[in-house]
């Protein structure tokens, strides 16, 4: 009996190509949508999750309310971790890490020791003995005792220690950073690289801190906890409140003034963040600068996949239904002969289980066409698990079950036909479901309408984030990088630069207003009376004299810096919104204070230095010596002149190290290279969803046009224009597909406006942005239902009524 069902039902897969290759197309389709959907969700749910100890890891986040608004930080003073240890019994081991190197000093040059060419490299840590124990890093050369504890330590990945060390042996070779030989640094470990082991930590270097302040109002670690099994974590935070009682509070007090900042020492508290939930749960206020993914679109990502897959089921009833009439005279005529009900649903259900194999095979086929691309999308790195033992069985079962469970309606549906009304040709074909396929139809489209606003929604955030006006000149500035390799030859490298004719301004700094370089925070005073009555925390920048012209950042007020006034050592520039927290109305001439003593000089315009999902902030300007980057202002857009010229200046200063520039309008980009990320595989998906939707809409068409192919036959008899067979047979869709519009645009307002409050600075959602999406999924539905609405106006009406 199996074997006849297979050969009936491979006869009528080849029997209907068009239907066919609908049929499993549109499954295929789903699948892999779905199949690399999961794979990327599997790929962020696995971040920190392979420690033994992964439910006893914690970071801490210290929390406090300011103005009305939750402030968070991941910083911590250095002897924070050794005094939660030493405290808390609960607390097994503190360590601590200073992740600065990672994305505020850009790329640092490297080499062995007995070798003279440096390599640019990033991915430095500082970090302690007890971090490499909780974080459970393994070696494949050297002992974890004493890795990190001796001054001028390092540990470094396998695949840097072959770099360096291609021989092998890297434990106790040395290593020159900054190309400073006078200070050595000896590999004691190098670690095991596992690329299914995902962390919220990239890092390549190790290396041991040295820091040696002990002050408790200076924060630049992060803090990690492991717990002992027993830890009750909520009573060990409200007993860490005593640090802040202790330690902190009174360290800020003795810097900080002003009311407000009394009021947010008084919310201050310490939570702790399972490191599984680094990745996906951080708050972008808590400032740590690394890569993070974001819950919220995972779970986004998961409903688009349950939604692709639900629709592709859909879709295949909706198709086996629409050929129900084609069914019938078989169904009754084996009736006839005795066949059982049980036999038909058998037949009908191991055809829908052979076309779910099919579908599944040229679907995980298909996804793994698309992984490469997909991979470039994501910036992501993620493999077809073919040799994972759960793999190829798990999609096995999953075509198996999908196609019993897409064939159970159609199998229950099309075995009910009775015999006697099949043969004498008074089966009602019409659809005793109407109202469902409708709903099914509005459900898609209203989804599809939702995909389509919110590409639109962040299409125009992009360009607004990367055409807005940012109170600097980001274009046709050259970032040379590497530049303290230059060491004192520095000014007379910028001296050579500005005599070319295609060089405007040049400046020596590695503070930029994007991430990738320097940043530092301090709290200022307003002096008054010689006493300091307010506290502002602000960003304080070593800049050279040219740094203003060079990026051309517009002064609202007084002066930029000159070699003319001796006194300029002291002075400072500052943003206007630093001016509006200090509470100056004229503040040139002002003194303020973080430890050292600053006169204002200058006032420049707030630019951006952050991405624009924060906010502007204090920062203030200040002369002094940051040279590992030196930016070129070129006078045209033909920088290739230029870049020749100065690369031909550099290799006569530095001849045996390689050039290293980009451009500052990249850099910009690439801040926001995680939202871009995030928008092409939204669309991609999206473009997923409104294809199997297209599909269900043919169906639903293919199906209304099979049941009423007689009517309209009759109606072409009797001399019924095209136009009127169109309309009959598009108008009722168009209907459907207008109230999904209405249905999808509060959906898409309140979805895409969540979704923008992320960013400080966004696009206003206009009703432009609903009208065209709307346009555009009627033109998607019309596009569709017209090709079977034209076949059907075009049908021969004497072929359909010789038939009956």
């Amino acid at each position: 009996m199996f074997k006849n069902h297979l050969r009936i039902a491979w006869r009528n897969i080849k029997k209907d190509k068009l239907f066919t290759t609908i049929k499993i197309g549109g499954f295929a389709v789903g699948i892999a949508a779905c199949l690399l959907i999961a794979l990327f969700i599997g790929n962020e749910l696995s971040y920190d999750t392979h420690y033994r100890n992964k439910n006893r890891i914690y970071r801490v986040v210290m929390q406090g309310v300011m103005g009305g608004e939750q402030l968070k930080s991941v910083h911590f003073q250095l002897p924070f971790a050794e005094t939660l240890e030493a405290t808390f019994p609960e607390v097994l081991k503190a360590g601590k890490i200073n992740t600065s190197e990672l994305f505020g000093a850009g790329r640092r040059p490297l080499r062995a020791a007995g070798t003279s060419q440096n390599n640019f490299e990033e991915g430095f840590i500082y970090a302690d003995q007890q971090v490499f124990d909780i974080l459970e890093l393994e070696l494949s050369e050297g002992t974890p005792e004493n890795l990190l504890t001796n001054p001028g330590s390092v540990v470094m990945t396998a695949k840097k220690a072959a770099k360096y060390f291609p021989e092998g042996n890297a434990v106790g070779k040395t290593v020159y950073l900054d190309d400073n030989s006078t200070r050595p640094y000896t590999v004691t470990g190098v670690i095991k690289e596992d690329l299914s082991k995902k962390t919220h930590l990239d890092f390549d270097f190790l290396l041991a801190i040295e820091d040696t302040n002990m002050s408790w109002s200076n924060s630049n670690y992060f803090t990690y906890l492991l717990l002992d099994d027993k830890a009750d974590v909520a009573a060990l935070e409200k007993k860490m409140r005593s640090i802040l009682e202790q330690y902190v509070i009174p360290a800020y007090k003795e810097r900080m003034r002003g009311e407000e900042f009394m009021e947010v020492l008084k919310t201050l508290e310490y939570k702790l963040q399972p490191i599984a939930d680094i990745h996906l749960r951080s708050d972008a206020k808590m400032g740590d600068g690394l890569k993070h993914g974001d819950i919220r679109f995972v779970w986004l990502f998961a409903a688009i996949a349950g939604f692709v897959l639900l629709l592709a089921v859909i879709n295949f009833i909706n198709l086996s239904t629409a050929k129900s009439a084609n069914r019938a005279k078989e169904v009754g005529l084996k009736k006839t002969v005795g066949a059982f009900k049980s036999h038909l649903v058998g037949q009908f259900l191991t055809e829908s289980v052979i076309y779910s194999l099919i579908s599944f095979v040229i679907g995980v086929f298909l996804a793994w066409l698309l992984l490469p691309t997909f991979n470039t999308i994501a910036a992501k790195s993620i493999v077809m698990p073919w040799s994972a033992w759960w793999f190829l069985p798990t999609i096995a079962l999953a075509a198996l079950f999908v196609g019993i469970m897409a064939g159970l309606y159609p199998a229950f549906y099309l075995s009910a036909f009775k015999p006697v009304n099949v043969l004498k040709g008074t089966l009602s074909t019409g659809s005793k479901s109407g109202k469902l396929r409708s709903g099914l139809v509005v459900v898609q489209f209203t989804t599809s309408v939702v995909l389509i606003i919110g590409t639109l929604i962040i299409y125009n955030q992009m360009n607004f984030i990367l055409d807005k006006k940012l109170g600097f000149n980001k274009d046709q500035v050259l970032v040379i990088k590497g530049t303290n390799l230059l060491k004192d030859n520095s000014q007379s490298f910028k001296e050579r630069l500005l005599g070319l004719s295609d060089v405007k301004a040049v400046s020596i700094s590695d503070y930029l207003p994007i991430e990738g370089t320097k940043r530092n925070g301090n709290t200022f005073g307003a002096i008054s009376n010689g006493r300091q009555e307010i506290s502002v925390p602000a960003q304080i920048w070593r800049v050279d004299h040219d740094y203003i012209n060079t990026l051309g950042l517009q002064l609202k007020e007084g002066r930029g810096f000159s070699k003319d006034f001796a006194s300029d050592s002291s002075a400072i520039v500052i943003n206007s919104t630093m001016a509006k927290e200090l509470g100056f109305e004229d503040p040139i001439g002002k003194r303020i204070n973080n430890g050292e003593d600053w006169t204002i000089i200058g006032v420049v315009e707030d630019f951006h230095f952050k991405n624009l999902k924060e906010d502007i902030a204090p920062v203030s300007l200040v002369i002094g010596d940051s040279p590992s980057m030196v930016s070129v202002k070129l006078n045209s857009s033909e920088a290739a002149n230029a870049i020749r010229d100065i690369q031909a200046i550099w290799q006569q200063y530095v001849p045996q190290q390689a050039f290293e520039y980009t451009f500052l309008d990249q850099e910009f980009a690439h801040m926001h290279d995680d939202v871009q990320r995030m928008g092409k595989i939204f669309n991609s998906f999206a473009l997923f969803a409104i294809f199997v939707a297209c599909l269900g809409l043919f169906a639903l068409s293919a199906f209304l046009v099979e049941q009423r192919k007689k009517e309209i036959s009759i109606r072409l008899v009797l001399g019924a224009p095209f136009k009127s067979i169109y309309q009959l047979l598009t108008m009722d869709f168009m209907k459907l597909i207008l109230l999904s519009i209405i249905i999808a645009i509060p959906i898409g307002w309140y979805m895409m406006g969540r979704w923008l409050e992320d960013f400080a600075y966004r696009v206003h959602i206009s009703w432009g942005t609903f009208l065209l999406a709307g346009l555009l999924a009627l033109l998607i539905a019309l596009l569709t239902v017209s090709f079977q609405s034209i076949r059907a106006a075009l049908t021969n009406p004497a072929k359909t009524l010789r038939a009956e």
